[in-house]
């Protein structure tokens, strides 16, 4: 474990504060500089008057962002606030990355490990940040990390006992530029060559290939999927480890074959990684409550069911948010595109939905690409878009909010999108009652 004297911040949100109380209670000096507080020739000030040991990077910073490169060439090495966290982590580590689902396979992950008895906590881009997730729960059997791409792209000797790429799918390619290199930046999640041979390996049956040429060296692969030639796979509701049935997950939130065959199959994996029971996994998957804003079920008016998905901020999301949700959909999208090729689901909103009202930003763009598969309405907010959807819905139906695309058109963040949605849902239902 790494010791620093004096370290160089950048970023004061919530990652920030806890690298600096880590370092802090170390007895390293801190040095914090934020965009609303300093500019490059502040950061170049910096650099040459100080000698600093390390600079720990905010993931909202690129690692092209101006500051970054004065860093790196001032010779100063980075490091993500997760991998210092993470270093001071005494116990096993899951770590889970991919483009959509990985808050609701942590929470699954640390409920299993709590029924099986372990000292667990989530940290990571979900809960809480890692360090503060290590100094506040020391002697942690199983830290259990969310991480995303741009956590990714400053950690240095980052390895976890077992390491889960979920799925793959175009997202933050306006930082990361394309595909490849979006691949590579989760690729990062198995850690520096040489491994350590007990470290698993988990990745998508149809994108072993890919890993394995990203990442050097010997390593324990395990892969997952919803077709028979996975390790772990989903099929009829059941999790099996080749031709053994392992889980049933009949009558659960993960009995879809979107949900089984990537979020189901890939949890089972990790659970006999960590020597969890399937007693266990299933046990927290029959109990287990959908995040906010994550395919949350708010409740149902006039025999038409109200979904809030506000978390799909990508095409893929949005697709698998339809697939799971049934026939009979009342779709919302729409706000502030994050891709351009709107074609890849119009076959599953062909089969699926009934209505999209579209808003935001991306409105045009949906209609003229949607429109010809399924009747589509111009709406332009999310309180008309509910409205004209509460109007065309009947009993049976579902209304859908998931938007495919990130909420800053509109709004200062997904959540708020989905609190105003749910907060629609009871108004009208309380107009209802009161007419009543």
């Amino acid at each position: 474990m790494e010791k620093y004297t004096l370290a160089l911040i950048l970023g004061y949100g919530r990652s920030g504060k806890a690298a600096e109380r880590m370092l802090r209670s170390e007895g390293c000096d801190t040095l914090v500089l934020t965009r609303e507080t300093a500019g490059d020739p502040e950061v170049q000030r910096a650099l040459k008057e100080n000698e600093f040991d390390v600079c720990i990077v905010s993931p909202g910073f690129g690692i092209l962002n101006s500051w970054v490169c004065a860093v790196r060439d001032a010779g100063v090495p980075l490091l993500s606030e997760l991998e210092l966290g993470w270093s001071r982590h005494r116990g096993k580590t899951v770590a889970i990355t991919g483009s959509n689902g990985k808050s609701t396979a942590v929470k699954w992950i640390y409920e299993s490990l709590e029924r099986a008895g372990k000292k667990a906590a989530i940290g990571g881009n979900y809960g809480i940040p890692a360090c503060e997730a290590v100094l506040d729960h020391p002697g942690l059997e199983w830290l259990v990390l969310e991480v995303s791409s741009f956590q990714l792209e400053t950690v240095r000797s980052f390895r976890a006992d077992v390491a889960v790429v979920l799925n793959l799918l175009p997202n933050h390619l306006d930082r990361h530029e394309t595909m490849e290199l979006y691949r590579r930046a989760k690729a990062r999640i198995f850690g520096p060559s040489p491994s350590f041979a007990e470290d698993v390996c988990l990745v998508p049956v149809d994108l072993q290939d890919d890993f394995r040429a990203d990442v050097p060296g010997g390593r324990r692969w395990v892969t997952f999927g919803g077709t028979a030639d996975a390790d772990y796979s989903f099929e009829n509701g059941n999790v099996f480890r080749k031709s053994e049935r392992l889980i049933d997950l009949s009558g659960t939130l993960f009995d879809s074959p979107v949900l089984g065959s990537c979020t189901g199959a890939a949890v089972a994996a990790v659970a006999e990684a960590c020597g969890i029971s399937p007693e266990a996994v299933l046990e927290a998957a029959r109990s287990f409550q959908p995040l906010p804003h994550r395919l949350q079920r708010l409740g149902e008016m006039d025999g038409v069911a109200y979904v809030d998905d506000s978390k799909a901020t990508n095409l893929a999301a949005l697709g698998a948010a339809v697939a799971a949700c049934g026939d009979g959909i009342h779709l919302i999208a729409g706000g502030l595109p994050k891709e351009s090729d709107y074609t890849f689901v119009k076959e599953i909103l062909a089969e699926r939905v009934r209505s999209i009202y579209v808003i935001g930003q991306a409105s045009r763009s949906m209609f003229e690409a949607w429109g010809g598969v399924c009747n589509c309405v111009e709406c332009g907010t999310l309180d008309k878009a509910f409205s004209t959807a509460q109007s065309a819905a009947r009993a049976g139906d579902t209304i859908l909010l998931s938007p495919g695309c990130a909420s800053f058109d509109q709004f200062r963040s997904f959540e708020e999108r989905g609190e105003l949605f749910e907060k629609l849902f009871i108004g009208a239902k309380h107009a209802k009652q009161g007419a009543s």
